[in-house]
């Protein structure tokens, strides 16, 4: 069922009402691919998150819309397959979006920053290309569920 990084990123930008930034994008993705990971034992995200300085970032997308900056995305994945085909996926972000997507940027970075976490884990500051391994990301899944 894992889908691309664009085909993601340009649904929660729809739901959103085109209100997220790219910060915030990142956040949401990682977040929802994590609990995928623990919950169901398969990524949800084709793409490799890596770890870079402002936290797990999907490097196809951050190409995508860093345009913007930090102010909100707009459409610019008009030649993105629509998302809505299909269904699990798309349920799988509404659910991510309700219960997170009210977030300020700064509770979603601590989130995906705790110290133990799988981008700690596999950072060093100023270098990209350090794909965080999904096995990481479960672990921090059961880490963060068992309240350590």
């Amino acid at each position: 069922m894992a889908i691309s990084a664009l085909r993601a990123g340009k649904y929660l930008c729809e739901i959103s009402d085109w209100s997220l930034t790219n910060l915030s994008l990142q956040k949401l993705l990682y977040i929802a691919h994590m609990v995928h990971l623990g919950t169901r034992g398969e990524p949800f995200i084709k793409d490799s998150f890596e770890a870079w300085d402002y936290g797990p970032v999907l490097p196809s997308l951050y190409h995508q819309v860093k345009i913007f900056g930090s102010a909100p995305i707009r459409n610019i994945f008009r030649s993105v397959k629509d998302l809505r085909e299909d269904g699990k996926a798309a349920e799988w972000l509404d659910e991510a979006y309700e219960g997170l997507g009210d977030l300020r940027p700064s509770q979603l970075v601590a989130i995906t920053h705790r110290e133990k976490g799988a981008w700690a884990k596999n950072y060093v500051p100023g270098v990209h290309d350090i794909v965080i391994p999904n096995e990481d990301i479960k672990a921090e899944y059961r880490t963060y569920q068992r309240g350590s």
